[in-house]
């Protein structure tokens, strides 16, 4: 069954510049990091800087407009950054990127290369489909805090991701939780990519392609979907 993620009308009121490109992959094929893919974490983080040209990754026209969005809904953008904000600051940094594991790389290399946010979930785990809503502050987050597990809720109105079981992330794309995280059991998954104005739609739609195609390559066999912006 195709996941179709759905935006409710409050948050198309609140971010009117919102789009989002969907890639379905199924009979996926997980493991841990390799040296390729760190090698695309590395590139990724060359394409950033020839992008920036010595500015910080703030100060990009794209991420000045996610600031301005998370300010809209009451988070702090310079606490509480968009993902692809938080991961070009590490791949700027003298730690770089983290590699986790084989398809986060491959997401996380086009995050940081077209500087947008990128996610990714196991759609086996997701209950009832995905959600993008303003939170009422009664919805459970499960996260980890020293090491165990522990369920938070979110701000009411923070802008959320959630299933039928709760949030799967918070402050839109900040925090994602465990309960539906790429693994390396993972074999059916959903990558979100998350643009607003004044990025053009063919830009979000290319890096989309870009991630469609190293996700062919780097597990043989998958079937891979990418589905309109909306």
């Amino acid at each position: 069954m195709t996941l179709t993620p759905t935006v409710s009308d409050e948050v198309r009121a609140l971010a009117p510049g919102f789009t989002h490109v969907t890639v379905e992959a199924r009979d996926l094929v997980n493991g841990p990091s390799t040296e390729a893919s760190s090698a695309l974490l590395d590139d990724a983080a060359r394409r950033l800087a020839g992008r920036l040209r010595g500015r910080a990754p703030h100060e990009d026209p794209h991420m000045t407009a996610w600031r301005e969005v998370y300010a809209a809904f009451g988070s702090k953008p310079s606490r509480t950054r968009n993902s692809a904000e938080a991961l070009a600051r590490r791949a700027l940094s003298e730690a770089g990127l983290p590699r986790i594991n084989l398809l986060v790389d491959l997401y996380n290399a086009i995050s940081v290369g077209h500087l947008v946010p990128v996610g990714g979930e196991d759609m086996d785990r997701i209950r009832g489909g995905l959600r993008l809503v303003r939170a009422t502050g009664e919805e459970d987050f499960l996260t980890v805090a020293g090491g165990d597990e522990t369920v938070e809720h979110p701000d009411p109105g923070e802008v959320v991701w959630r299933d039928d079981t709760g949030v799967t992330c918070r402050r839109w794309n900040w925090r994602q939780g465990p309960r539906t995280r790429l693994t390396e059991e993972t074999t059916s998954g959903v990558f979100l990519l998350e643009s607003m104005a004044p990025m053009p739609v063919p830009e979000v739609e290319a890096a989309a392609a870009e991630l469609a195609g190293l996700v062919e390559k780097f597990s043989p066999g998958a079937r891979v979907t990418v589905h309109p912006a909306a």
